[in-house]
């Protein structure tokens, strides 16, 4: 795909990431990816970093791209699509990485079959550690699919799912890293009041979870097997566990994912 090029409608810590991590692997060339905010500062700092192309106005860029992504908030949809439809034709392919936004909502906003790829992203892509989610419209092209898999894939891991699925897949890497964050400050509190400084027990717990993903993806056993193997008779884990089941954790995780999904559908409303 020699003469494609890629555009970024929005330069914010999405498109920092997926830009970051697109140069720093030379998945596609800089001078062949442009960018286009609302604040000239935030495209400037994106030239000057990455040596990509800064463009004055969403229309300019969605005329020269062959790929554009929508990478603004889902709030700002309506205003975005609406500035871009004059600009917009067939031949483009648009990437949305905004919660809740369906590609048919995106199609009739824009008047304009294009193919439409929706991503979700999470924020760890900014250390190259990030995990995609992504779904197409049947009339992406299978060459255009791939380079898009390959930018994402620059940050961190993908997969493919359904387009019914992306709404309920934000619970699971979308907003999930808040869900570790808040479990890690709990942790970090409970140790202070126990006496272990935080700048002890924030090495020891941050490479727990590190193992304790590594294992959940390269052992072969199930998370139950692996709670089973933490686990003794009497010991000090079920201590532990017995009290998370006390206070109901498991319901409260699907309390949070459910509602996190429901807000998606809202967005998208």
């Amino acid at each position: 795909m020699e003469c494609v090029k890629v555009g970024f409608i929005g330069g914010g810590n999405m498109t920092t990431a997926i830009i970051g991590g697109v140069i720093k692997n030379q998945t596609f060339p800089a001078d062949r990816i442009y960018v286009f905010d609302i604040h000239e500062e935030k495209r400037e700092n994106l030239h000057q970093k990455d040596g990509v192309v800064p463009v004055c106005s969403a229309c300019e860029l969605v005329k020269t791209c062959n790929i554009i992504f929508l990478a603004v908030k889902p709030q700002s949809f309506p205003s975005m699509l609406a500035e871009i439809r004059p600009a917009v034709q067939k031949d483009k392919t648009l990437v949305s990485i905004a919660a809740g936004v369906t590609s048919a909502s995106i199609i009739s906003a824009l008047s304009c079959s294009c193919p439409v790829i929706r991503a979700m992203p999470n924020t760890p892509l900014m250390l190259g550690k990030g995990a995609t989610a992504v779904c197409r419209t049947k009339d992406v092209t299978a060459e255009t699919y791939r380079l898009v898999l390959q930018l994402f894939a620059s940050s961190g891991a993908v997969a493919q799912i359904d387009e019914s699925q992306m709404n309920a897949v934000i619970s699971v890497n979308g907003s999930s890293p808040a869900y570790i964050y808040l479990f890690t400050k709990a942790v970090l509190e409970s140790a202070e009041k126990q006496g272990i400084d935080s700048s002890v027990a924030m090495p020891l717990f941050c490479q727990t979870l590190i193992g304790s993903a590594e294992m959940l993806l390269n052992s072969g056993n199930t998370p139950d097997e692996l709670i089973q193997k933490v686990s003794s008779r009497g010991g000090t884990t079920i201590a532990a566990l017995d009290v998370l089941k006390d206070f109901q954790f498991e319901q409260i995780i699907d309390k949070a994912m459910q509602a996190c999904t429901a807000r998606a559908e809202e967005l998208g409303k």
